[in-house]
């Protein structure tokens, strides 16, 4: 069986200069960050990197850039998932090729009320255009946002019709609910759950889950480990209790925004801040807030910020 993640992953956010273009310099610097403070892998283009504001070719760019710059391809797990097939099959096929460990594939999401058939025709032929043994597939469940939902039973048909290809899900419906009953039906099928959110990181665990694909993943991924690392352990709880504390905090804002804002606060980088419209920043007070709520719960970022030259 090829080699598959399992662990912390991150959807990293991406940063854009002052001219809205992506800047791989500071792209590159915060995935090695990640990497060397707790992320098993990292989830680029999700839905928390702007991926949908993002066009295939500058994907594919950064997605290059990364390699190129050191970290592990196998270490990437990249958002392949477009609402056009053959970007999406472009997308698949370039990450397959640069040696990626997966895809986190979300389903064509512009129509709604599709039905499993439908999905499941969408899902084969990229599969079946990629046409590549290594390709390792995660579906992207994400209804609060796709409207799109990925059933049991749909999961079930892929994963008879293409064992060696479908890997894994991560679940984004906010529902443990749901999540336990993928893992109830699945988890014994070679079949890797992750969380959407590391609020149901230890629930995941204890359910025989493979870890958590979370947006906090971009901030506070050391703490994140710990549970992941020692959900086993007496401590287990207090250290869950300690995660979904921090992620409280950090949701009571546009989690995208306030994500980037902290990312440029304790780096010392304040055009980490920029997104891409429709997307707006935290205003200046907003972010007082969301740093000084932080600060007084003990949290940082170790060794984010460069040396001063």
């Amino acid at each position: 069986m090829a080699h598959r993640i399992q662990g912390v992953l991150s959807p990293v956010v991406t940063p854009f200069k002052r001219d809205l273009s992506p800047d791989p310099e500071r792209y590159l610097r915060h995935c090695k960050w990640l990497l060397a403070h707790g992320c098993s892998g990292l989830a680029v283009f999700g839905t928390n990197s702007e991926a949908n504001s993002l066009s295939v070719d500058e994907r594919m760019l950064l997605l290059e850039a990364l390699v190129q710059g050191g970290v592990p391809a196998s270490k990437l797990m990249p958002g392949t998932g477009m609402c056009a097939l053959t970007d999406t099959v472009r997308l698949t096929a370039h990450a397959v090729k640069l040696g990626c460990a997966g895809v986190l594939m979300l389903p064509p999401f512009y129509y709604k009320g599709v039905s499993d058939e439908g999905l499941y025709r969408s899902f084969a032929e990229v599969i079946e255009r990629v046409g590549d043994a290594r390709l390792q597939l995660y579906l992207y469940h994400i209804p609060p946002v796709a409207q799109v939902p990925i059933s049991l039973a749909l999961i079930g048909r892929l994963l008879k019709a293409y064992p060696g290809a479908v890997a894994g899900i991560k679940d984004s419906s906010g529902d443990w609910n749901n999540t336990k009953a993928v893992l109830d039906a699945y988890a014994n099928s070679d079949f890797d759950v992750f969380a959407g959110s590391e609020v149901f990181l230890l629930d995941t665990m204890r359910a025989g889950g493979k870890g958590c694909i979370t947006a906090t993943g971009n901030v506070n991924p050391g703490p994140i480990h710990r549970v992941y690392e020692n959900w086993q352990k007496p401590e287990a709880d207090a250290l869950q209790a300690g995660i979904s504390a921090t992620r409280a905090i950090l949701q009571k804002y546009p989690m995208i925004s306030a994500l980037k804002a902290v990312v440029g606060h304790w780096g010392r980088d304040p055009d980490w801040a920029t997104v891409r419209p429709p997307l707006v920043e935290l205003t200046a007070g907003e972010q007082r807030s969301l740093v000084a709520e932080l600060t007084a719960a003990g949290f940082d970022m170790p060794d984010l910020a460069a040396p001063a030259s």
